[in-house]
């Protein structure tokens, strides 16, 4: 896997062939995002601009990835089995490589014996892609930028808030859900090692991923963003954090539903929901019934200062927010995701 020397590696190549990077689902703390290379995480909700510039390339440089259903955006971003790109796929494991896309150059090594050759190589002149990393970067932090949805709260700006007022070495947890999507779209890794998040689509992996992390890196602050279904999957745990004075911050995205079936549901069968609504306790009561500090924030303009009181608190917070159902992604409410479902049916 990936090290921080092998990182800085990487790093040295990409500057020295002036190379845009996408990084996979849910690693995108192998470079600092505010890098003038890094173009976006190419995982689930991509930026459409990505997509495009990956479809449109005539080399893909594979580095470590599986290619699996997240990375391709549900197998639609590449051909298959043969990529119309010419397609170089390094994994360290030989039986990832031609499981699903054919490589013209498929390569088995580690990532740091891989990232210290490719380190020393040069160019013979300047690329003619130079200025592509730009031009990537660039559309990168246009679709990063806050979009207005339905609610009091702003999902958008709280994520970058959050980045504003947590150091950069902070790890951040999340399970599975459409709140992560505004994790990844707004908030910017700065530092290795700074993501925990399953790649798997697991529900309530955030809550004790962020409890091992404050437990190995006391010196780290740990923030763990959970929606209201995946915190209630491990929310007992929050007596693990009390227990050993772990002083993780859970920030506990309320919408009162299974946001990503409510979602798929009104896609595939606009109207025809079930059991997707959840009945919720008061989170913020919730947290300090064990003794932890609670707040809830129900306006954009809330959230700072209920950080600033949790980061204070000197023990578990829980921060609960709580927003409207209808705001179900960073960009597209339920009623349009409704809309698509019934043009696809042709009800419309």
């Amino acid at each position: 896997g990936w090290t921080p020397q092998a990182c800085a590696d990487f790093r040295r190549f990409i500057e020295t062939w002036q190379l845009p990077v996408g990084l996979a689902f849910r690693y995108q703390d192998t470079l600092d995002n505010e890098h003038p290379n890094y173009a976006g995480d190419v995982g689930l909700g991509i930026n459409p601009a990505l997509a495009a510039r990956i479809r449109d390339a005539d080399l893909l440089l594979a580095i470590g990835p599986r290619l699996g259903e997240a990375t391709t955006n549900g197998y639609t971003l590449l051909d298959i089995p043969k990529t119309k790109q010419t397609l170089v796929h390094i994994h360290q494991g030989a039986e990832e490589l031609g499981r699903v896309y054919a490589a013209d150059l498929p390569i088995v090594s580690g990532m740091p014996e891989l990232a210290a050759l490719l380190a020393e190589l040069t160019p013979s002149s300047t690329p003619r892609w130079a200025g592509s990393a730009q031009a990537a970067h660039e559309a990168y932090l246009d679709w990063r930028k806050p979009r207005t949805i339905p609610g009091d709260v702003q999902m958008g700006e709280i994520m970058q808030q959050l980045r504003a007022h947590l150091p950069d070495d902070a790890i951040l947890t999340n399970g599975a859900g459409n709140y992560a999507t505004w994790l990844h779209r707004h908030f910017s890794y700065r530092h290795f090692r700074s993501q925990l998040a399953p790649t798997s689509g697991a529900m309530g992996y955030g809550v004790p991923a962020a409890i091992a992390a404050k437990s190995m890196y006391r010196d780290r602050a740990v923030v763990a963003l959970a929606g209201d279904g995946c915190f209630m999957m491990a929310a007992p745990e929050l007596a693990t954090a009390m227990q050993y004075d772990l002083h993780v911050i859970f920030i506990v995205v309320n919408n009162s539903h299974f946001g990503t079936i409510r979602m798929h549901q009104e896609k595939h069968y606009p109207n025809r929901v079930h059991g997707t609504g959840l009945t919720n306790p008061d989170f913020a009561a919730f947290a300090r019934s064990f003794g932890a500090h609670g707040e809830l924030v129900e306006r954009t303009e809330d959230f700072l200062p209920a950080l600033e009181r949790a980061q204070a608190a000197k023990r578990p917070a829980l921060i609960e927010i709580r927003m409207p159902q209808e705001a179900s992604t960073p960009g597209a409410t339920l009623e349009q995701i409704r809309e698509q479902g019934r043009k696809m049916r042709g009800e419309v």
